[in-house]
């Protein structure tokens, strides 16, 4: 009788055990973490590892740098090419109305016979802000505030002009109803046309301080990876070093060049464009507030002076006590003086500060030039107010006149100092993208053949 062996059947070394290593620790090793670990128990394998990790730290810095400097170039490019000229045409549009609101008011004052020049600027201001809101609408979307405040203007700018051109019929024939038609289409004008052109002004000024912003800020992420990439480049070397007794890995520091080149540049730049775009708003864009505040109480001071003389005491404020033009004159010529003060303050040159001190020079002969236009109309002598008023020599409309002149220069000069800080901090990070990527590229090619030596000495 046969028995099986004691223990059991013998004992398949094969299939337990294949050169020594156990049947879990090979299944264990095929697996990529499995194959990961083993490779970082030797140096070739953390070689690897490490030039993976320092090529993707140069590249990623690369790429985020790259991201960021586009968005704050195309921020800086929006400050000057976009915001800043849909501001100034705000304020021009503003500026257009209103001033078309003063000749239309001077027109009726010279009476049947409207002068060429009145009409001709009247007619030159209607086409201008026509111009402009169509120029306004192409680079606004409808749905937005601007976009409505647009609308609304293209709107009531015809119920204006129409009102306008019935008060010069009237005027015409000798019908006193010429000056009710007037007063309508200057409560046109004081009342919609000129808020909606002023929210429009606040919408698209609102619209440059968030491009500025966003110009200026600065790229945190791509500094905190350009200092990451520095360090993990700091290290490598000093670990090549301390197993090789190197002193240099050429590779490698041409992948250290290339990361600091890239952080350099990225802090320069950004550095620059901060600079110049907050002087451009501080300085130009300040002042270009303050005189286009300026310029439009202006506006409105000369449009409810003459519309004194045009309702001859017809309209009173709302307790009856005064003639609601000549108060709202005085708190217009009250604004103009204040708005100059600041414009004074903030002029930094000789060419900013000269218009401003003759407007101020002219606002106060204005002002005792319609004292006494007043007090020439209120003794009874309405032609001798009139020539006080519209004349041509030694009238209030002769000051207006310098005043504004005044005005348009010192914006025109403020006008440039914004254009040139503006186009400065734009320059500061022309070419930074595409350098960013180029050198990071670089970076990680040398980084990888720095390295690459180094395995190789192990084959």
């Amino acid at each position: 009788m046969t028995h099986p062996p004691i223990g059991g059947p013998p004992r398949q070394h094969g299939a337990e055990r294949v050169s020594g290593v156990p049947a879990q620790r090979r299944g264990t090793a095929s697996t990529p973490v499995g194959r990961l670990r083993g490779a970082a128990t030797t140096e070739p394998g953390r070689l690897r590892i490490v030039t993976a990790v320092l090529a993707l730290l140069v590249v990623a810095f690369g790429a985020v740098t790259a991201v960021e400097a586009t968005g704050r170039a195309a921020a800086a490019d929006d400050v000057v090419s976009r915001s800043q000229p849909l501001s100034a045409d705000a304020a021009a549009v503003y500026r257009s109305l209103a001033d078309a609101d003063t000749m239309a008011a001077s027109g009726f004052l010279a009476g049947t016979e409207e002068p060429s020049s009145v009409r001709a600027q009247y007619t030159k201001d209607i086409e201008n802000a026509s111009r402009l809101l169509v120029k306004a609408a192409a680079n606004t979307e409808s749905g937005t505030s601007s976009g409505r405040e647009i609308r609304t203007m293209n709107e009531l700018l015809p119920v204006y002009t129409g009102l306008v051109e019935r008060a010069r019929a009237n005027n015409r024939l000798g019908l006193p109803l010429g000056g009710a038609y007037l007063r309508y289409a200057n409560q046109k004008m004081s009342g919609e046309l000129l808020p909606a052109a002023e929210r429009l002004y606040v919408a698209e000024t609102g619209r440059l301080d968030t491009d500025q912003r966003d110009a200026r800020q600065w790229p945190l992420v791509a500094l905190a990876a350009g200092f990451m990439a520095l360090t993990v480049l700091a290290w490598a070397q000093r670990r090549d070093y301390r197993r090789t007794n190197r002193v240099f890995s050429p590779g490698l520091l041409a992948a250290t060049a290339a990361t600091a080149a890239v952080l350099v540049w990225l802090s320069v730049g950004q550095t620059l464009a901060r600079t110049e775009l907050h002087d451009a708003m501080a300085n130009g864009q300040a002042s270009l507030d303050v005189l286009n505040d300026a310029r439009i109480a202006s506006l409105k001071a000369r449009a409810n002076e003459n519309l004194t003389l045009v309702a001859r005491g017809a309209v009173l404020t709302a307790d009856g006590s005064a003639d609601q033009y000549q108060t709202d004159y005085a708190s217009d010529m009250d604004a103009l003086r204040k708005e100059l003060g600041e414009a004074g303050k903030l002029a930094d040159d000789d060419l900013g500060s000269a218009p401003v001190a003759t407007a101020v020079r002219s606002v106060t002969e204005w002002q005792k030039r319609h004292a006494d236009a007043r007090e020439t109309d209120d003794g009874g002598d309405y032609e001798g107010a009139l020539a006080l008023v519209i004349g041509a020599k030694d009238s209030t409309g002769e000051c207006f006149s310098k005043v504004d002149a005044a005005l348009e220069t010192a914006l025109a000069h403020e006008q440039e100092q914004f254009d040139a800080a503006a186009g400065k901090g734009r320059g500061a990070l022309d070419g930074l993208p595409v350098g960013a990527g180029v050198l990071a590229l670089l970076g990680a090619v040398a980084a990888i053949t720095g390295t690459g030596r180094r395995l190789g000495e192990y084959r």
